[in-house]
């Protein structure tokens, strides 16, 4: 008889769920956008209850992870550090991974990994820079969509730097850039060499090893993948289930659970 479970991963800025029969075939996933302090966890375990076309009562272990997982009192079975899910959902997809870069939309987290398992880590959580909701603000102030900021990138002609780490300082310099003239695409392109730079410095805190596999929302922007490799001097490897990993590890630390209860 098959064994399902439930990861649900509460972002700051989406909730993302994943079910998993057996700990190894993905059954359903959902994605909100809107993450903790919201309805988008519960709308995100109805997303995925119903593409799995399953009910609550069909899991036997839901395991919540993520920023706001301890705001799932009764909805979840157990809570686990993000961490410790961000690396077990990489190791899943890139069974090889030694380094996970997550980028998120609060905080940046750089995890060492070693036989599958969470060695070592370092993250930023103090500051939005880098982060998704420093792309955010300056694809705002650039009047542009956020997903449209890789392509754009890739028009540059002309490298323009963008010194500040500070998203308010950042803001202002990329004001100051519109006003001189300076295109939008390399202000975007100059964005995303300056993300690179910060998240580099969390990087070779922790030491990079190959691979390297990058998570989290910001990892479908191929203007800050690119950017990174050419900084890190690494290949970074990315999964179109790359906003799921947190979700996934967190439907894998369940399995474990539900199979030794067995």
């Amino acid at each position: 008889m098959s064994i399902y479970t439930m990861g649900i991963d509460v972002g700051s800025t989406a909730s993302k769920c994943v079910i998993l029969r057996d700990g190894s075939e993905i059954v359903g996933k959902s994605l909100v956008a809107v993450g903790t302090g919201t309805s988008g966890p519960q709308r995100a375990i109805e997303g995925v209850l119903a593409d799995a076309q399953m009910q609550r009562e069909d899991m036997d272990f839901v395991l919540a992870t993520g920023y706001g997982r301890n705001s799932l009192e009764g909805l979840a079975d157990m809570q686990m550090s993000e961490l410790s899910c961000h690396a077990r959902g990489a190791t899943f997809l890139f069974p090889e991974v030694r380094t996970v870069i997550d980028i998120g939309g609060q905080d940046v987290k750089v995890i060492e990994i070693e036989n599958g398992m969470m060695k070592n880590f370092v993250m930023n959580d103090k500051c939005a820079a880098g982060t998704g909701r420093f792309l955010d603000v300056m694809a705002r102030v650039l009047e542009v969509n956020t997903r449209d900021l890789g392509d754009l990138g890739d028009r540059s002609t002309r490298e323009v730097g963008i010194s500040s780490t500070c998203t308010v300082f950042a803001e202002s310099e990329v004001i100051s850039q519109l006003a001189m003239g300076t295109d939008k695409c390399d202000i975007i392109a100059g964005i995303h060499r300056s993300v690179a730079a910060r998240v580099v410095g969390l990087c070779h805190r922790v030491g990079v090893r190959d691979q390297v596999v990058m998570t989290g929302g910001v990892a479908q922007n191929h203007g800050i993948v690119r950017a990174l490799q050419d900084q890190l001097r690494h290949d970074i490897h990315t999964s179109p289930l790359t906003q799921y990993n947190g979700a996934l590890g967190a439907a894998l630390f369940a399995y474990q659970k539900a199979n030794k209860a067995q």
